[in-house]
């Protein structure tokens, strides 16, 4: 039923739910990290995609679309095609105000579950902050936390290091929140 449908939805336990689609901040804040994470990888056997892969968690549990998912080494898929992943390495999540405690609990309780994955980050719309956390040898995992402009997050998984400078690049901070850059009258 997915691959034929015109939206995306999530997949949860037998029921099936319509996700909403994002605002333009999220939007670029999801190609900003695409866009790093492919330049500092692109030389090594990873993959990075953007919300369109679709994730399965389990088969009786999630499937979902990530906003951002890096893979290294061979694609394992769901049985059925080619667009379901069932072995990314790390997945980003752009936090929202409708989704932030969904993608902090019960999305992070599900991804835990996924055995090839090593890190989870949370990435914030209101303050440039990045969350990762970092699955540990013995099962838990430790949260190392990035925050402010000058600071870098470290996806240890992938021996990759992200300025804050350069994923909010272009995003204006504004007090109601973050708003998109102006408009240049210049061509691209």
């Amino acid at each position: 039923m997915e691959r034929a449908a015109d939206f995306r939805s999530e997949y949860y336990n037998g029921s099936v739910y319509a996700m909403s689609g994002g605002t333009h901040v999220h939007a670029l804040l999801i190609t900003s990290l695409t866009a790093l994470l492919y330049a500092a990888l692109r030389k090594r056997n990873c993959s990075i995609t953007a919300s369109d892969m679709r994730l399965r968690v389990s088969t009786a549990g999630l499937y979902t679309y990530p906003d951002v998912m890096v893979l290294c080494g061979p694609a394992q898929y769901a049985q059925g095609g080619t667009d379901t992943l069932i072995n990314p390495t790390v997945i980003v999540e752009v936090l929202s105000p409708s989704t932030e405690a969904y993608d902090r609990g019960f999305k992070f309780h599900q991804y835990q579950l996924i055995e090839s994955l090593q890190e989870y980050a949370l990435v914030s719309q209101k303050e440039p902050r990045v969350e990762i956390f970092h699955r540990q040898s013995g099962g838990d995992w430790l949260l190392s936390d990035a925050k402010g402009l000058d600071a870098k997050c470290r996806f240890t998984s992938v021996n990759c290091e992200l300025e804050l400078s350069a994923i909010y690049e272009n995003i204006t901070i504004d007090p109601d929140g973050l708003a998109p850059p102006p408009r240049d009258s210049r061509p691209c």
